[in-house]
Parts: structure tokens; sequence; C-alpha cells
């Protein structure tokens, strides 16, 4: 069997306030309000994809641990069999970002095995659309390729609540980007929108059950998903739609929905509902939720800007000032009660040094060809 288009829980979100002391069981609530026991069928492996955007932690920027853990308390204690699911990408670390942003401490602690999808031992498989893609087929046509683990199975999105370069917003859609394509995911940066709708699609017929739980405790504008402004928002969402959950994080940023392309085109092909005036928010009335006002902007998208300039003079001194907020204190607390804040690091540093070292020389050759002139 697939999900298909008409599955429980269609055009429903739930919303719920939390704060550190009740958000483990705020986990709870928040999916019992969206249905995942009907969305999430028992009897099958059920994978949650972690997101880590970054081996460095960040506010808002990976998957947070108190969310890790909210869904595996209550999927463990419903009996469903679990496994994390990690992607890598060329920017990030997961061996060190799994780390860092404490979902290895979550993910021992609970004996729950990791699936990591870039490992020799994980077989990729071609994949036959049922529909015609939009675009995959085009970016590559050798093929498509997914991996083999993901088949049968149910899969719980975990992204956060944030802003994103390319897409205006990054959430439960998107969350799949890193699982179902493999290292030329890049390819795709052209035709982003398109793409997730098709990986929506491959979702919607490869897996058993499908669900998301985003975490909005911090939540991230600017230029996402990594060198953003963080605020505390003290909100958790969950949905069986991919869709919907998207587009009510959206609204709650400040953008309209319908007009960012992946959600208007996963709406318009019935995947699931992105007209939040279609959209039933259980829970918190998200209505007297004062605006937020998210800006989406540009930034550059490097791993070498990211570690070497703007996280040692711009981002830890935003991440100190987290950490001595409610949140940013619960997070010191898991694990060893430490939280890495690395300057530049050693490896960016020797790319950087000869980085500079052979433009000096090309400025330095061109100044010399120009006196002979």
């Amino acid at each position: 069997m697939s999900i298909g288009k008409n599955f429980p829980g269609k055009g429903v979100v739930a919303a719920i306030k939390t704060q550190p002391g009740t958000v483990l069981d705020d986990y709870k609530k928040v999916m019992e309000l969206a249905g995942y026991r009907e969305a999430l069928p028992a009897g099958h492996p059920t994978l949650l994809k972690i997101n880590i955007s970054w081996q460095t932690w960040y506010p808002a920027c990976s998957t947070a641990p108190w969310q890790l853990e909210g869904v595996i308390k209550t999927l463990q204690a419903e009996g469903y069999s679990l496994a994390g699911a990690h992607n890598d990408t060329v920017v990030v670390d997961t061996a060190d970002g799994e780390v860092n942003n404490k979902h290895k401490f979550v993910t021992d602690k609970y004996g729950v095995p990791c699936i990591y999808l870039y490992k020799p031992e994980v077989k990729w498989i071609n994949y036959t659309p049922k529909e015609p893609f939009l675009v995959l087929d085009k970016v590559y046509p050798e093929g498509v390729e997914i991996p083999e683990p993901f088949l049968g199975t149910n899969i719980v999105q975990l992204p956060s609540i944030k802003t994103h370069v390319f897409t205006t917003i990054t959430g439960a859609m998107k969350n799949a980007f890193g699982g179902l394509l493999h290292r030329r995911r890049h390819w795709t940066h052209a035709v982003i929108h398109d793409t997730l709708v098709d990986l929506l699609q491959i979702q919607q017929d490869i897996h058993e059950g499908l669900f998301a739980v985003m975490d909005g405790t911090f939540a991230g504008d600017g230029p996402g998903p990594r060198a953003m402004r963080w605020h505390e928002k003290d909100i958790v969402l969950a949905s069986a739609d991919q869709v919907a959950i998207d587009a009510i994080s959206a609204k709650l940023q400040g953008f309209d929905p319908m007009a960012i392309r992946f959600i208007r085109k996963a709406h318009d092909a019935g995947m699931g509902i992105g007209d939040p005036k279609q959209i039933k928010v259980a829970g918190y009335d998200i209505g007297q939720e004062p605006a937020w006002n998210f800006k989406q902007e540009d930034t550059f998208a490097s791993n070498f800007y990211h570690n070497v300039y703007w996280y040692p003079f711009v981002g830890r001194p935003r991440v100190r000032a987290a950490l001595n907020t409610k949140w940013g204190r619960m997070f010191a607390e898991y694990g060893d009660g430490k939280v890495v804040m690395p300057g530049m690091q050693p490896e960016t540093v020797a790319v950087a040094a000869a980085g500079l070292a052979a433009l000096t020389g090309l400025l330095a050759g061109g100044l010399i060809l120009r006196r002979r002139k």
C-alpha cells in the first residue's frame, strides 16, 4: 500500500504553545491532536528524518533535541519500531552534527538505531513514478534513485520553523530533500520548488504513513537555514499533511503560503491543503498570535563563509545570547551539559589561507602585467 493523496488528517494541523517544563508532554499532545496513530499505521518500521542543517548548534537551524525526544517517547510508548535517518551534504558533517546538536545523546538514550544514508552499505535503487514528474526526470535523465530502506516504512519529518534562501520557508516538504536525493541533489537548486513537489509525490507512493512534527520553540528568520536571527516563539506543530503544516508555518512567519510556489503547486496537485482558509488548526488559536514579520534574505551559501567568517564573528555572539534564554539553557542541559562553540575550523582556515595566497598571487601577477604594458 501507499499513502496516496487521500490520507487521514489531510487539511488538519495541530498547534500548541509550550514551555521547557512541559515540552515533552506537549509534543505528545500535539501529535495526538494531529492524529498520528491514524497517519502512521502500526506494524511498519518508522523512520525519524532528523534534520541537520549545520554541524554546529544554532537556534532554529536543525531538529531540536526536545523535539526528537518528545517524538521518540510518544511513539515508543505506542510500540512503534523506530530508527533515525541521517543524510549528509557537501557543507555539513553529519557525525559532528548529531553530536553537537545533541541528537546522538537522545537516540542513544532511547536505544534508537540510526541509518546513515550516505554510507556504502545503504543501497539506492531506481524509482519509476506512477505519474509524470515535474522536473526530476529532466535533472536525472539516467534515472532517479531513492534509498531502499525507505520503501514500505512510515516516516516522520522533523523540521524547524525557519526561512530559506531558495524556498522562502523550509519545513516538512523540504526536510525530505536530503533523505530522498543523493549527493547530487544540489543539481536541483535551480528548480527547487518543483523538486519538492516531486519528492512529496515519491513519499506518498513509497511510504505506508507520513507525518511531520515541527519545532518553533526557537524560530529563525533572515538568510536561512543557517545565518538567521533567532526568536523564541514557544510553539510546536504537527500534521499528517506536509503541505498544510508548511502553509501554517509560512502563515505564522508572515508569508502568504499560496504565493510560495512549492506549496501552491502541491495544493493544486491535490497532495495536501495549502490554502490556510481550508486548513483546520486544532489546539492553539494561531489567530491570536502576534505578527512575526519574518523576512527571507539571501546569503553566501558556502561552508567557507559560514564557518570561517559568519559563525566566529556574527553567529557566536548570537549563540551566547540564545544560551541565556529558557530554551538555550534547556539545550545546554542535554547530554554532558556542554555546548560546542567552534571558532574557525582548522580545515577551513587552511582553505582560506590557500585561497588568500592564490588571490594575492593573481593580484600581484595582474599588477606586474599592467606595469609591463
